[in-house]
């Protein structure tokens, strides 16, 4: 089950990326430091895909691999904070060397999609991880919440970038 998962992710992302798109290009932050942006993301908000339409809990955490390599995991929870737990580990590369806010992400090989660090806060305590295609967002905290006033700024600047954030869904992070 967890390969036809894992399968299905990868085609959704490889059609959006190879799909032609009259948008900008996303914009990408100027400069990401590794060594600050890996470990524990809270997922905030998402554009919902099949696997993580009832997530909650969901947590991301990078860790370098080798010089190009960033090691994923991202664990959630399905429906509950007790729910069955998801565990994905896909593979990630960092593509552009430059600025590395722009990825490769691999579900499946040979399969890769293009994941694009496009929001950071300078202290590093959120983000927001993009794909070209609009179709997929992540909005990631250091905490299991954003303050109102900064999730929306966020949002604001998703909708300058062609996002319709009317899709776009908070993912229940509840920790007792």
């Amino acid at each position: 089950m967890k390969k036809i998962v894992l399968i299905c992710i990868s085609i959704l992302l490889f059609i959006s990326a190879c799909k032609k798109d009259t948008m900008e290009p996303l914009k990408t932050v100027d400069y990401v430091d590794l060594e600050r942006f890996m470990g524990d993301w809270y997922v905030i908000a998402i554009i919902p895909n099949f696997i993580e339409k009832n997530a909650v809990n969901g947590i991301e955490s990078y860790s370098t691999l080798n010089k190009d390599g960033v090691k994923i995991d991202y664990i959630f929870r399905v429906k509950t904070p007790d729910g069955k737990l998801k565990h994905l580990q896909p593979k990630a590369w960092i593509h552009n060397r430059e600025t590395n806010a722009e990825w490769r992400v691999q579900f499946l090989w040979p399969l890769k999609a293009a994941y694009l660090i496009i929001d950071l806060a300078e202290d590093y305590s959120y983000t927001v991880i993009g794909e070209p295609s609009r179709k997929f967002v992540w909005i990631m905290a250091r905490e299991p919440e954003l303050e109102d006033e900064l999730y929306d700024s966020i949002l604001g600047r998703l909708d300058q970038q062609g996002y319709d954030i009317s899709k776009i869904k908070k993912m229940p992070q509840i920790w007792e």
